[in-house]
Parts: structure tokens; C-alpha cells; sequence
């Protein structure tokens, strides 16, 4: 009984996760990444970016309308696998997030985790922690966009 009540759980935390509509939108950003190319993947290059985003420009001062979006999509996509602490629910949380990683690297995996998951050393590193692959959450550039600004506040940036 324990068993299948442990099933059941984990089959509701896997679809809750999942869905969304999908929003396509051309994206013209870029990043450059500073991981350690993979042996194993020749044709993965760590400094291009795996992904459309290539060069975010994040300064200065939270966007507040665009922080509010963000936590909006944090509840209805985010929350049930995440948590804004440290603490590692499904996934890992989202304490310091934005210092660990580059604005492109993450919108690029939330956006596209597929790829990132089979490509990118850094997305691999994660996924022998949580144990669990990110499911496809089909947002748009500007919601990937909104969740990075909620990140930065969840962050304490001003």
C-alpha cells in the first residue's frame, strides 16, 4: 500500500509540473557561458549557448510590473517543484540562483530544458542532484524573462 500511495504522489508532482500553452516569440538575446566543454559531446559548444538567448542585459533596479508577472508564473509552473529558499523540493531552490548562474543559461534551460539536460554540463551536474529531468514547460520568451526578474527579487536585488 505504502508503495503505491508513494506512486501515486510522484505521478501527481511529475503532472503537476507539466502544461502551459505555448507562447513562440523571436528572441534576438545572447549569452556567453564559461563552462568547461564536454568530451563526451563534441558538437556542444559551452561558449555559444545552447538555446536562442545569448546576451541578457540585466542592470540596475528590479522591474517591479515584470517581477509581479514573474512570481504569477511561479505559482502556477514553478511552485510545485520549487521553492524560494535554499531548500530542495523537486527541484532545487531558488536562493541565489541569479549569482550562480548567467541570465541566458537560465532562461535558456526554463525555455528549452531538453537540450540543456542532454547537452549542458552544468544542467547534467543538477540532474544527478535532484534525480528528476525538468519537464517542458512551454513558456514564452517574456514569461522566461518575467521568472528571471522574480529570481533576482527572490535574490534581494532592489
Amino acid at each position: 500500500m505504502k508503495k503505491i500511495t508513494f506512486v501515486a504522489i510522484l505521478g501527481f508532482l511529475m503532472s503537476a509540473c507539466g502544461g502551459g500553452n505555448s507562447h513562440p516569440v523571436e528572441s534576438t538575446v545572447s549569452t556567453k557561458k564559461s563552462v568547461s566543454a564536454d568530451a563526451a559531446n563534441p558538437s556542444y559548444d559551452p561558449n555559444r549557448g545552447e538555446g536562442k538567448f545569448k546576451d541578457i542585459e540585466v542592470t540596475g533596479a528590479i522591474d517591479k510590473p515584470m517581477a509581479e508577472n514573474g512570481f504569477k508564473i511561479y505559482g502556477l509552473k514553478c511552485s510545485s517543484c520549487h521553492k524560494t529558499t535554499d531548500e530542495k523540493l523537486v527541484g532545487p531552490g531558488w536562493n541565489g540562483a541569479t549569482s550562480r548562474h548567467t541570465a541566458a543559461w537560465i532562461m535558456n534551460f526554463i525555455t528549452n530544458p531538453d537540450v540543456m539536460l542532454d547537452k549542458d554540463p552544468k544542467a547534467q551536474a543538477q540532474l544527478e542532484i535532484c534525480l528528476v529531468r525538468m519537464p517542458n514547460q512551454n513558456l514564452a520568451d517574456e514569461d522566461a524573462r518575467a521568472l528571471y526578474e522574480f529570481m533576482r527579487k527572490n535574490d534581494g536585488i532592489k
